[in-house]
């Protein structure tokens, strides 16, 4: 048995894919997975089950549109991972509410020309991996840079956190046991 974290993309965001946490945790306890916990509304679930990452994912993503009629792309991480991503954050944890980190379904290919139109001066971004971290010290909210990051980011799909988010997330799974 593994302990795993999965991401859903676009949850409860604007009044789209309600999707309730006690529900959401049902339905993995539902697929036999144990120890399920979600962290706030946005659809963040720490689990320990067996099986590959893409078949996890796959599996909770098909239970979600049978049973509550979403349609929310998942990405499932081995806990070993997140905690890896985390550390290797090239921004400080004092950050935390201006850095973002975004996962990737596959190998994020960054389209130069449109983050130099979309890029404020004072924003970041750098490309480790499957992660794209994002630096906003003057809010992801203003930034035209986070709102059109689709356009920069190509040929994958991607769900993002900011870095307090993330970090709770690894301390969670730090309460629980090693995996």
């Amino acid at each position: 048995m593994q302990h795993w974290v999965a991401l859903l993309r676009g949850v409860n965001v604007g009044g789209h894919n309600l999707l309730p946490m006690a529900d959401l945790r049902e339905l993995c306890s539902g697929l036999g997975w144990t120890g399920v916990q979600t962290y706030i509304a946005s659809g963040n679930v720490l689990f320990v089950a067996e099986g590959a990452a893409e078949d996890l994912a796959a599996t909770l993503q098909q239970m979600i549109a049978a049973r509550m009629a979403c349609e929310v792309p998942v990405i499932v991480l081995p806990a070993t991972a997140l905690r890896a991503a985390v550390a290797d954050c090239p921004f400080e944890p004092q950050a935390g509410k201006h850095v973002h980190g975004f996962i990737c379904w596959s190998d994020p290919v960054v389209d130069p020309d449109a983050l130099g139109r979309l890029r404020a001066a004072s924003e970041i971004l750098i490309v480790t991996g499957r992660w794209v971290w994002l630096y906003a010290p003057d809010g992801v909210g203003p930034s035209k840079l986070a709102a059109k990051l689709d356009k920069v980011i190509t040929r994958t799909q991607m769900t993002g956190r900011n870095l307090n988010t993330l970090c709770r997330l690894v301390e969670m799974l730090d309460d629980r046991r090693p995996g």
